[in-house]
């Protein structure tokens, strides 16, 4: 079965979510922006989100998670618990 390491940013709003994608873009961390700004309790972890299958997360993330491109930020994608970043960091299939 398929499987994949991810990390995430949780905020409220897409304009934060577009502003923390682009200050990652211009080099900031991932981890120490997830710190500051997610309201994911994985947020202490720097957004790491571990190792998951195929339906073990909401379907807008497992569209994003086993499809896009390793280590480049994806996003916004919104779910029912707000808005997110994305990086997928590992895939096995």
């Amino acid at each position: 079965m398929a499987q994949a390491g991810a990390r995430h940013i949780l905020v409220e709003s897409e304009a934060l979510c577009e502003e923390l994608k682009a200050r990652i873009s211009g080099g900031e961390d991932f981890a120490e922006v997830a710190k500051q700004h997610s309201t994911c309790p994985s947020s202490r972890k720097g957004g790491d989100l571990g190792e998951f299958g195929p339906g073990q997360m909401v379907k807008e993330f497992d569209a994003v998670v086993f499809s896009a491109p390793l280590n480049e930020v994806q996003g916004p994608v919104k779910t029912q618990f707000g808005y997110h970043l994305l990086e997928v960091t590992s895939r096995t299939d």
